[in-house]
């Protein structure tokens, strides 16, 4: 009796534990750099370098963790008004997809206020390898973000990219 129970507590141990998966580690991250809140799946790096938006040459920060060969990213920058940060939103969209050669399977798009919001879902191809993009847009006023998922298109889970992209909140 007490062998099967503790056999019984072993392979509830083991079930439990077999739904937990450590390599994605979800954290809290609130940027020093701008105002927004995200859910990391790993502990992000963050760097920022001045870029070119169709002409418009701005400091971008990127905050990024990586997991299983996928990236999940956060960037962000202040445009010189609430139009140009709306063309940015464009930009960085067009630049993504081009960048993997994608064409986009799903767009959907709102506007509030100054602000407005994109989502795409795109695949393409990098190095040989299919791979998929799934992105929000956001212009809030002056600023503007991008929050990305891209990887492997088999690497890329629905679940994941939902949690992260659904977990961004600009403050």
């Amino acid at each position: 009796m007490q062998k099967r129970l503790f056999l019984t507590m072993v392979l509830g141990g083991a079930l439990a534990l077999s739904g937990c998966n450590p390599t994605y580690n979800w954290r809290d991250y609130s940027s020093p750099d701008a105002p927004y809140r995200i859910m990391f799946p790993a502990k992000p790096a963050t760097h920022t370098r001045s870029i070119d938006l169709d002409g418009m040459r701005v400091e971008m920060t990127m905050t990024a963790a990586e997991v299983e060969s996928v990236m999940f990213a956060v960037g962000t920058g202040v445009a010189p008004d609430p139009a140009r940060a709306r063309a940015a939103v464009s930009a960085m969209k067009t630049a993504l997809v081009r960048n993997i050669g994608a064409k986009v399977e799903r767009e959907s798009a709102a506007a509030a206020g100054a602000g407005m919001s994109v989502e795409i879902d795109a695949l393409g191809t990098a190095n040989g390898q299919p791979m998929k993009l799934r992105g929000r847009f956001v212009a809030d006023g002056k600023r503007f973000y991008q929050v990305i998922v891209m990887g492997r298109a088999d690497a890329v889970a629905a679940e994941h990219a939902d949690q992260f992209i659904a977990s961004f909140k600009a403050l």
